[in-house]
């Protein structure tokens, strides 16, 4: 093409300007990204030591103290909305994809999760306390446990649906024409062909739901004292941050840091492990 014609230029001028403004965009997205991440490292790497992981968080002035009854809690709660969240999840994304086309139910339900995974979670958070703290008038961790599968739940569904979708419907064909109900295709071969794509969507999942913070405020609170009772007011990470933060303590603000480290690392290993492990290859 000719150099010279005004047109061509034209757009040659307008491709690099946008070049140019996109790699712009993402040197100051990724500029502020390191920024977070260097001062997130600076200050939480400090904070670090065994006492972090062996006392519980401590009363308003004094000294030492860690965050063991804040991590146990997490780890409950967080547990026990992937085993609620999983198993909901993966058979509503089976339905869907089964179903999901030609019935109105499966039209609804897609609907809703859609608007599910765009719902702010501290309006989950209310959602729980109105219908589950105001009721039984007291936090609990449970409470906490069914606002965080209400998060998770989405994910898995949307995720589980996606990566079905993928499977070939030759593969459904022969598995239909060696007289397999419908059933059976659905969990032993569509879902089995997918199976590393919807494991991601689980630890996705879990990812979301590791450091959320507002759902929690209304629903499991907070406990100053180590607990595994589920059914009172527990300690989680998120919260204790939250609190510890905007203290006026030195050592809180320290183990606050300490916590945010401590989440931030969880949620990166996910990712990374959902896109590296279990990285899912469309079925041939």
């Amino acid at each position: 093409m000719n150099v010279t014609n005004p047109v061509y230029r034209k757009r040659l001028l307008a491709h690099r300007v946008g070049i140019a403004l996109s790699v712009l965009a993402m040197a100051i997205g990724l500029a502020m990204l390191a920024w977070i991440l260097w001062t997130l490292l600076a200050n939480g790497f400090g904070a670090l030591s065994t006492t972090m992981f062996s006392g519980d968080t401590p009363a308003p002035g004094s000294e030492g103290g860690g965050l063991r009854n804040a991590i146990v809690g997490s780890l409950m709660m967080v547990g026990l909305s992937t085993l609620v969240s999983t198993p909901i999840g993966i058979l509503a994304g089976i339905y869907l994809a089964e179903y999901g086309e030609t019935n109105r139910f499966g039209q609804i339900t897609r609907f809703v999760t859609d608007i599910m995974l765009s719902a702010p979670s501290i309006v989950i958070g209310l959602f729980v306390y109105a219908l589950y703290v105001a009721n039984v008038k007291h936090f609990s961790g449970y409470a906490g446990t069914i606002a965080l599968s209400l998060i998770a739940i989405p994910v898995v569904v949307r995720t589980t649906d996606n990566m079905l979708r993928l499977v070939p419907n030759s593969l459904l064909e022969a598995a239909f024409a060696l007289g397999a109900p419908r059933w059976k295709v659905a969990m032993l071969v569509r879902l089995r062909a997918v199976k590393a794509g919807v494991i991601t969507g689980v630890l996705l999942a879990l990812a979301r739901i590791s450091g959320e913070t507002a759902p929690l405020l209304f629903t499991a609170l907070n406990n100053q004292f180590f607990s595994t009772d589920m059914n009172a007011p527990m300690a989680n990470l998120p919260v204790v941050i939250y609190q510890f933060a905007m203290s006026p303590y030195d050592d809180w603000r320290s183990l606050a840091w300490g916590g945010a480290l401590l989440v931030t690392f969880t949620v990166l290993f996910l990712n990374i492990l959902s896109r590296t492990v279990f990285t899912q290859k469309t079925p041939r």
